[in-house]
């Protein structure tokens, strides 16, 4: 039976009720919805508007729906055209006219404003809970690896010798502002609209500040019209989902790269990697470039997302009801990819002499040689020409700085002496890059002492 079919002389179409109906997707959050309707019954008992034993009748029949469909028991009514119609006619089916009474002082556009709402606060707590196991993780392998030597890059190609906790730190820090993304976003949409009505409130005597309090929000929304066409805590949800894609995406395809036989900088494990149906040697990182891939899904729901609201005068249309199927996938695919990343990440292998090889190939220490001639009285500009000479002399020689003979320094430039050599050493080069958020390594341990000091605020769970 439909909540609104009094007005009507015959049935819909066929095709009509199936386009319309939302029962298929919107079930996922019938917890939500009989959470909000406890809430609202309850105040509904305690503003007089319904009797003592209605409102505890409506309230256990509703404890009781919600038990059956965790445990099955109750299966859902494919003929219902939504979660709300189906819940309540259950309720009233079992407790008889109380239940008629449940949809006082609502609408429907209030009722599934708040779902959504409720929704939307459970799994923003959830990704920020997987964000924060994932900043356990990168945590734990900087601790590590403070001392492991590797080439930073840019453009791909070898620029100077950082470690790979400084690597990882970049990382640390785009999930880092992740999490406190979640968290910004739950606190301005931490308020109820249920009462708002269809648009313009109702003459009920409702208590909204209580109904708000049951449900543990900062307190009632503020315009009843806003209320039910306000999605901005959805695009708000997606956009820092995509957010998220585009770091997890950009670390996968480092994974990637590191993972060729060119670099051989890590082994995944084999639980994460997969062969080949014909190449017997395969060892494929599937996992990171599906993470990758699926990246795209989530901006696709940002986008969908913004075009859907885009053109909606205010107040309710039913175009909102698109918000639903787009979000729940990109939820899905977040959480899933957070999980998968970290176990991931978790039981890589690094493979740090591979690393530190590589680091002393490529020159990296040449921005160090000519800062060698700068603290020899050679200005900045005249030291870099004379770098760029001398990486040409090695390039004819086929070797390094390093291996260079201090008569070609000479033969450049005179202001060269033997201690040049340790100067350009690996690990020279990153002990004394200590200032803030340098790689050095009184630099990163006051990063690592920061971070540890977020995960403990933010309640991580870390073994130190």
């Amino acid at each position: 039976m439909k909540l609104w079919g009094g007005r009507f002389t015959k049935e819909e179409n066929t095709l009509v009720n199936e386009f319309n109906a939302s029962l298929r997707f919107d079930r996922r959050f019938y917890s939500q919805d009989i959470r909000g309707s406890i809430a609202h019954a309850t105040m509904l008992g305690r503003q007089g508007i319904l009797t003592d034993d209605e409102c505890r009748a409506v309230c256990e029949g509703l404890r009781r729906i919600r038990e059956e469909l965790d445990t099955g028991v109750l299966q859902f009514d494919e003929d219902a055209e939504d979660i709300h119609s189906f819940v309540e006619a259950t309720l009233t089916e079992r407790i008889g006219d109380a239940g008629k009474k449940l949809h006082t002082g609502r609408s429907r556009n209030d009722q599934v404003a708040l779902d959504m709402r409720l929704y939307i606060r459970d799994e923003l707590d959830e990704t920020r809970n997987r964000v924060i196991a994932l900043l356990g993780t990168i945590h734990r392998l900087m601790k590590a690896h403070i001392n492991t030597i590797m080439p930073g890059f840019t453009h791909l190609q070898k620029a100077q010798p950082v470690t790979l906790a400084h690597h990882l730190g970049a990382y640390m820090e785009m999930f880092k502002r992740d999490c406190n993304r979640l968290a910004d976003i739950r606190a301005r949409m931490n308020y109820c609209p249920l009462g708002a009505g269809a648009l313009a409130g109702t003459t009920y005597n409702l208590d909204r500040a209580f109904t708000a309090k049951l449900l543990g929000f900062d307190g009632p929304t503020a315009n009843s019209m806003d209320s039910v066409s306000d999605r901005d805590y959805v695009i708000e949800y997606l956009d820092a989902c995509a957010l998220i894609m585009m770091h997890l995406s950009r670390f996968c395809e480092e994974y990637i790269i590191w993972n060729t036989d060119e670099y051989r900088f890590i082994s995944v494990d084999d639980a994460y990697s997969t062969g080949s149906s014909i190449m017997p040697q395969k060892k494929n990182p599937d996992i990171a470039e599906l993470i990758r891939g699926k990246t795209g899904r989530v901006y696709g729901a940002l986008t969908s997302m913004l075009t859907t609201m885009k053109g909606l005068p205010l107040a309710y249309n039913k175009d909102m009801q698109e918000d639903k199927e787009l979000t729940f996938d990109a939820v899905d695919t977040v959480k899933g990819c957070l999980t998968l990343f970290n176990n991931m990440l978790a039981t890589t292998k690094f493979r740090t002499e591979i690393m530190e090889k590589s680091a002393a190939g490529g020159f990296t220490n040449a921005t160090d040689a000519a800062d060698y001639l700068v603290k020899h009285g050679v200005p900045f500009r005249d030291a870099h020409g004379i770098i760029g000479q001398l990486v040409l002399a090695c390039e004819s020689k086929g070797c390094a700085l390093d291996t260079l003979p201090l008569s070609d320094y000479k033969a450049i430039c005179p202001a060269f002496e033997e201690d040049i050599y340790e100067a350009i050493s690996l690990a020279v080069c990153v002990s004394k890059r200590n200032t803030t958020g340098a790689p050095g390594p009184s630099a990163m341990e006051e990063e690592i002492a920061a971070d540890e000091a977020f995960l403990a605020s933010v309640g991580a769970n870390v073994r130190y």
